[in-house]
C-alpha cells in the first residue's frame, strides 16, 4: 500500500483499551501515522458497543486502516471478520486474550478494578492501582479512570465480558496486519500476540517494551505500524 498525503488517502481508525481513552491513542499512533500522512479517528471514553458503532460509522466513507490498543485491538479485529471489504489493514498493539476471556489476567484486573470502585470508590481504588506501579503508567491510570469517572466500573465489566476473535476468526482476515506486544506486560503477554499473528494468514510480529513505552509513547504506536508495513510489503 502507498500512502499518500492527499485528502483522499487512507484514514486510521483506532480504539482505546479498557479504561483507556483517546488521549493515549493519539499520544501512542497521532505521530506515527502523521508522518505518512494518515490522519487518525480515534472515539472517547465509552463501552465496547459504541466503540465499535465508532468505527463502522467512519468506515461508511470507506475502507479504513483499523486497529486499537488491548480491547481496542480485539474490537477491531472482530469489526474485520464481520466487515472484510471495509478495512483495508490492521494495527493490533498489545492484544490481552484470544476468544473468550474467561481468567486471563486483564480480564480478572478489568473486573477487579469495577469492583473495587463499586466497594470503595475512584479514589481509594486508584490509589491501590497504582500502587508500586511505574510512574508514567500510575499518571495514566489516574488521569484516564478519572475521565470516565462514574462509568468505570461499567466500561471494566463490558471489557472483560467481551470475546476477543478466536483463532478460527483470525484465520479469515487477509488484509496485512501489524501484531505488536509488550515483552514485559504481564496484562497483554508475548505469548497472545504471537498466538494472533501465526492465526492471522498476512501479519508480522513486533515486540517493544513498557519501559520503551514509557519514555516515549510512539515507541509502541511505531512498532505496530512497521509490522504492519512489513505484513503490507509482502503481499
Amino acid at each position: 500500500m502507498t500512502f499518500t498525503r492527499s485528502a483522499a488517502g487512507p484514514r486510521a481508525v483506532l480504539l482505546p483499551g479498557a479504561g483507556s481513552d483517546d488521549e493515549f491513542v493519539r499520544a501512542v499512533f497521532e505521530g506515527p501515522l502523521r508522518s505518512l500522512g494518515v490522519p487518525l479517528i480515534t472515539p472517547g471514553p465509552g463501552l465496547p458497543g459504541e466503540h465499535v458503532s465508532a468505527l463502522s460509522e467512519a468506515a461508511a466513507a470507506g475502507p479504513v486502516l483499523a486497529g486499537g490498543i488491548s480491547l481496542g485491538a480485539h474490537l477491531a479485529a472482530a469489526w474485520t471478520v464481520k466487515n472484510p471489504n471495509r478495512c483495508i489493514g490492521l494495527l493490533l498493539a498489545m492484544p490481552a486474550w484470544t476468544g473468550r476471556s474467561a481468567d486471563q489476567p486483564a480480564a480478572v484486573a478489568a473486573r477487579s478494578g469495577a469492583a473495587s470502585v463499586r466497594e470503595v470508590g475512584l479514589p481509594e481504588t486508584l490509589d491501590r492501582a497504582c500502587a508500586g506501579v511505574d510512574p508514567w503508567l500510575a499518571a495514566e491510570l489516574r488521569r484516564s479512570w478519572n475521565r470516565h469517572g462514574a462509568a468505570l466500573p461499567e466500561a471494566l465489566d463490558a471489557a472483560a465480558a467481551t470475546p476477543a476473535p478466536s483463532l478460527a476468526d483470525l484465520s479469515t482476515i487477509t488484509v496485512a496486519t501489524g501484531v505488536v506486544a509488550c515483552v514485559d506486560d504481564p496484562l497483554h503477554p508475548l505469548a497472545v500476540a504471537m498466538e494472533w499473528h501465526r492465526a492471522l494468514p498476512n501479519s508480522a510480529l513486533g515486540v517493544t517494551t513498557l519501559s520503551a513505552l514509557g519514555a516515549d509513547r510512539e515507541s509502541l504506536g511505531r512498532a505496530t505500524l512497521l509490522a504492519y508495513l512489513r505484513a503490507d510489503r509482502r503481499r
